[in-house]
């Protein structure tokens, strides 16, 4: 059942809302929808505007936060995070300690996998958009900590880097890891994939470098061709100990 203050995503014909269960009046143009009314329905039900437009209540899914959630920048795109998790193994049995939090999306996605997500932000009022961000995921399982990461400690099967690169962050997630664990480092420069590789090669027994070009189809009148849209947004070094 849906409470008042949780996060909500309203989906109508042609029309999409991120909105918050609770009080107050919800202006759309197709009509006014009442947020009170929202506490209590279960995802899948239906609520109208005052003009009688129906819109669809769903849980936002964590595809839904990159799309929706309060940007402190440009976050990794889904398929990124795809690589990941993919060549990482991610599962429910791992801590993962993610760096360069951001707007907290890649935490987002890693938290409804991971045991558990430790992530480290040395921006202050980035590290509070995130913690915000990964409230309204309701995710009780990802930590927030406003620091850099290389004043974390404890054990890790995961480490994911998303920041400028240097070797004492690749040295720092060696020490961090378990026996087995992996090493990802996004970087959106090869001056950055080649520091995250030449300093990994030495420590870790597995060292790979991914680049993940997606082409998105587009129909018309005229016909299907692949959007015109940028294809590259960066690298992912993925490194095991």
């Amino acid at each position: 059942m849906i409470e008042i203050g949780e996060r909500l995503l309203l989906v109508g014909e042609n029309r999409e809302y991120f909105v918050t269960a609770g009080e107050g009046q919800f202006s759309t143009d197709r009509g006014m929808i009442d947020l009170a009314a929202l506490a209590g329905m279960n995802p899948g039900d239906e609520v109208r505007t005052h003009l009688g437009v129906p819109f669809t209540v769903l849980r936002p899914r964590p595809t839904d936060f990159f799309v929706h959630a309060k940007r402190s920048g440009a976050p990794m795109l889904p398929k990124d995070i795809g690589i990941v998790i993919a060549y990482t193994g991610m599962n429910r049995d791992d801590a993962v300690l993610d760096a360069g939090t951001g707007s907290g999306v890649a935490a987002i996605y890693f938290g409804k996998i991971a045991r558990e997500v430790k992530t480290y932000e040395v921006r202050p009022e980035f590290a509070r958009l995130a913690e915000k961000n990964i409230r309204n995921a309701r995710l009780e399982n990802v930590e927030v900590v406003a620091a850099d990461m290389l004043a974390a400690t404890g054990e890790f099967n995961v480490v994911h880097l998303d920041l400028t690169i240097t070797p004492a962050h690749v040295e720092h997630a060696f020490s961090l890891l378990s026996p087995g664990g992996y090493l990802s480092c996004y970087t959106p420069f090869l001056e950055h994939t080649f520091v995250a590789l030449d300093t990994a090669g030495p420590l870790f027994r597995d060292v790979h470098c991914y680049e993940c070009i997606e082409r998105e189809l587009t129909r018309s009148t005229r016909g299907t061709r692949p959007s015109t849209r940028v294809a590259h947004s960066g690298y992912v070094t993925i490194a095991r100990k």
